[in-house]
């Protein structure tokens, strides 16, 4: 099956002779879907340690396992995402307990995306971790607003979760998480930092990367002066255009193909 692209929604000049080298892969066995999920969650964790994500060992994306949909995969605690291959990832059930994998879980990492997968089944793979400027964002305890062609595609489509109390090691508190997040693909967290969710690990993970980024722009822009809004009538359309699931997938790609290219160990 064969992905394409919305002229019309993504910018995509009509009449080219070369396709598009990008198609979102059909699968007919969960085997060779979860080798593809989890290699998509070990680039994704390539590249979040190469955008400078991690902190210590906060920090954490999750895949759904094709053929259990209540087992999630994730990273074990402790390993720099920079570091992390296809081999190390983990997998637990809706109980927590590891059913593959050697390693140890993060159990903030339990507490907040067992209970999205859970209240979500349209949530393939969720993000997140306490970037820089999605942490600082997130002290404001605010939405970001329509300042940018880039921020639109969270516009109307990202929830403030408001209320910190202190680190999450309770499901309850997950719970707490998605029943706020609601039908939304993402949350800023107050005084903790982003979450992001998508159909697919390559979703999810580019929508973390670009509202980190509009969270930075954003606080530039309202350190220089007053930002300008974008109308909101243009704002809900932009997101229309470049705020859909595919538009995050694909998105995603170019990254993919240079974490890939530069660490192939990735694979390992």
């Amino acid at each position: 099956m064969t992905a394409s692209l919305d002229p019309d929604n993504m910018g995509v000049v009509r009449g080219a002779s070369k396709p598009i080298p990008y198609d979102i892969p059909v699968f007919d066995n969960f085997e060779d879907e979860r080798q593809h999920r989890k290699e998509r969650l070990a680039a994704a964790f390539r590249l979040f340690g190469k955008f400078g994500f991690g902190e210590g060992v906060a920090g954490h994306i999750t895949v759904r396992d094709p053929e259990f949909p209540d087992r999630f995969w994730l990273n074990p605690i402790g390993v720099d995402f920079q570091l992390i291959s296809v081999s190390d990832l983990v997998c637990v059930d809706h109980t927590g307990d590891v059913v593959h994998g050697e390693y140890a879980i993060n159990q903030a990492a339990f507490a907040i995306h067992s209970q999205v997968h859970a209240a979500r089944p349209d949530v393939i793979a969720a993000a997140h971790t306490h970037s820089i400027h999605g942490k600082a964002f997130s002290s404001l305890g605010r939405l970001l607003d329509p300042i940018t062609q880039d921020a639109c595609q969270f516009y109307g489509d990202h929830v403030l979760f408001d209320d910190y109390t202190g680190v999450v090691l309770d499901t309850s508190e997950g719970l707490r998480i998605a029943e706020a997040m609601g039908d939304k693909k993402a949350a800023i967290l107050r005084n903790h930092g982003l979450l992001t969710t998508g159909q697919s690990v390559d979703e999810a993970a580019w929508w973390f990367i670009t509202m980190e980024r509009s969270c930075q722009a954003q606080l530039l822009a309202m350190a220089a002066g007053d930002p300008v809004l974008i109308d909101p009538e243009y704002a809900e359309l932009t997101r229309g255009q470049i705020g859909h699931s595919f538009a995050g997938w694909f998105s995603f790609q170019p990254l993919y193909s240079v974490i890939v290219r530069e660490q192939p160990d990735l694979f390992d």
